[in-house]
């Protein structure tokens, strides 16, 4: 459902973009910044699940890890930017940018599941479910069915709910485990809604 928003977004990142380009930035580049802040930041999920006895420490590491994902999903977006307005944008970048996604949510989830911060078993379905919801999409667009904004949860939805949950916890509300049980359930109900989907637009 955001994925519009995100497209506007990057409409609205010119400046930096520009910015980006004069000091020799390419969209890889700005995806593997990307892909280095995501990974930071599920170390930093663990940390926080690891430390969660000394509350004042697991605060500072969650707020940290917000930010580390906050700048990542804004270089996932500014490399789009970039790669659009410079005609940049290639078959490989759009692999690399898909692939260092994955790679991104994995990191955050497992940090999250290994640090104790949610129940062992939402955690995995959770990543399981936005894994697949990307696979579905990947798989139905190469059988020339278009996914795009099909789904309720999206890349960026839930980005935004791991982002704000781990907010609220920073504030003292134990709210990661329930973030997590919620995309549990949304990102399988969206691979369901992607299939039901692909079944009545998809040729036989």
């Amino acid at each position: 459902m955001l994925t519009r928003i995100k497209k506007r977004i990057q409409s609205m990142l010119r400046k930096e973009a520009e910015i980006a380009n004069e000091i020799g930035l390419t969209p890889n580049h700005l995806s593997i910044i990307g892909l280095l802040s995501g990974l930071f930041s599920g170390l930093l999920y663990w940390l926080a699940g690891v430390n969660r006895f000394n509350p004042a420490m697991s605060r500072v590491y969650l707020l940290a890890a917000t930010i580390m994902l906050l700048i990542s999903g804004f270089m996932d977006a500014l490399d789009g930017a970039l790669a659009r307005i410079y005609g940049k944008a290639s078959a490989k970048g759009g692999f690399l940018d898909s692939l260092i996604d994955r790679y991104v949510d994995s990191a955050v989830y497992i940090g999250i599941i290994l640090g104790g911060l949610c129940d062992l078993l939402w955690g995995l379905l959770a990543l399981i479910g936005s894994l697949l919801t990307s696979y579905v999409r990947a798989r139905s667009e190469a059988e020339g069915v278009p996914m795009e904004t099909i789904g309720l949860f999206e890349r960026a939805e839930r980005i935004i709910v791991i982002m704000v949950a781990s907010l609220l916890n920073v504030f003292g509300m134990d709210i990661i485990r329930w973030g997590i049980l919620l995309l549990a359930i949304a990102t399988n109900l969206t691979v369901l809604q992607r299939t039901i989907f692909f079944f009545r637009k998809g040729s036989k």
